[in-house]
């Protein structure tokens, strides 16, 4: 399988929206609850104007003609980071498509952006639930570590 990566530009904002749609689907499935409030037009037009702008970069992984999979990119500073980092707040590969390297592609093509960008670091979050154990070994076979704590959030 050769897959090729590229970076998504405002015009594939519905593809990204359905994307991001199928990615917590499939989180809610596997919690057996709906954590998400998901609607698929505000998130495309939240991703149309971000692709536009820059603050957010989404690479977007293919076999062939069809989408395999994708990988959000976003900055962000912290002072125990040393200044300004990278995020991975959204990596998704369709499951017919696990397993054969799209998910370390993208990850890898994530590193390189980043480091070009010179970024201290870049972050990942999973959740601590057994249902996702599969999706830490992942983030640890590239190069990741857990550096603690869970993550939580303030709904506002």
């Amino acid at each position: 399988m050769l897959i090729r990566l590229t970076r998504a530009q405002p015009s594939d904002a519905p593809l990204v929206a359905d994307l991001v749609g199928e990615l917590l689907q499939e989180i809610m499935t596997a919690i057996g609850a709906k954590a998400f409030g998901f609607s698929r037009v505000e998130t495309e037009a939240r991703a149309r104007v971000w692709l536009a702008d820059g603050t957010y970069t989404v690479l977007l992984a293919y076999d062939d003609e069809k989408v395999a999979g994708f990988l959000a990119l976003s900055e962000t500073r912290a002072l125990y980071a040393e200044g300004t980092f990278g995020i991975i707040p959204e990596l998704y590969v369709r499951p017919a498509f696990r397993s054969c390297n799209v998910g370390a592609a993208l990850v890898a093509e994530a590193a390189r952006a980043s480091r070009a960008r010179g970024w201290t670091r870049l972050e990942v979050t999973t959740p601590p639930l057994p249902q996702f154990d599969r999706i830490l070994a992942f983030y640890e076979r590239q190069g990741f570590s857990i550096s603690g704590g869970r993550k939580m959030k303030l709904s506002l």
